[in-house]
């Protein structure tokens, strides 16, 4: 379905696209999609938070029982407490739907070990002390 540019994305088009990026079939990515799903919505019941870094947060808030009024009729109606499921998107999330590219992960680069100033490479890597330079 198409409105305004917009298009709806399915679960059979998501397993598609994965299956063709992965070497995947179809079917074990469908599976394997719906039971991230069905985990998503069982944690969730549970009263339990989900957080997929940098994608975002999933979890549930409470509303408190009301009174609303129906529209047609005006009449009063008693709304009960529920429960509600909330999405908070991540940084990484943001930065890909406003256009702009994801903020780079910070990673530490894995510095050569250098010997400490002083000392010279031994066979164990440690460094042994040596004379000083002029």
């Amino acid at each position: 379905m198409q409105q305004d540019g917009v298009r709806t994305i399915t679960k059979k088009d998501l397993a598609e696209r994965i299956a063709d990026k992965t070497g995947l079939s179809r079917t074990q990515v469908r599976d394997v999609l719906g039971e991230v799903l069905e985990q998503i919505a069982t944690e969730l019941a549970r009263g339990n938070r989900i957080e997929f870094r940098g994608f975002g947060v999933f979890d549930t808030k409470v509303k408190a029982a009301r009174v609303a009024q129906n529209p047609r009729t005006l009449a009063p109606v008693e709304v009960p407490q529920r429960r509600t499921v909330r999405f908070k998107p991540g940084s990484e999330m943001k930065a890909t739907v406003d256009g702009v590219n994801a903020p780079a992960k910070k990673s530490k680069p894995k510095a050569a070990r250098e010997p400490k100033l002083g000392t010279a490479p031994s066979a164990d890597g440690l460094g042994e002390p040596v004379a000083a330079r002029v």
